[in-house]
């Protein structure tokens, strides 16, 4: 039997880009923390919690369109 060698060497993993739901909510109760603990903004703690965490991970970010000059 012939083993059958890929050609192409393999690439390393990238470093993963999503962060785990646990990951979201640890970062989240850490913004909740850092707010004061108030209620009503559990929606924005977690976007802003997926946000930073994926931003930490290397996933590209997006790079700011064309500004307009004022005249």
């Amino acid at each position: 039997m012939r083993e059958t060698k890929n050609p192409l060497p393999e690439k390393p993993r990238a470093v993963r880009s999503n962060p785990t739901t646990e990951e979201i909510a640890l970062r989240a109760y850490h913004i909740f923390l850092e707010r004061g603990g108030g209620p009503g903004n559990a929606l924005e703690d977690w976007t802003r919690a997926e946000r930073e965490l994926q931003e930490e991970s290397g996933k590209p970010r997006r790079k700011p369109g064309p500004r307009s000059i004022a005249a």
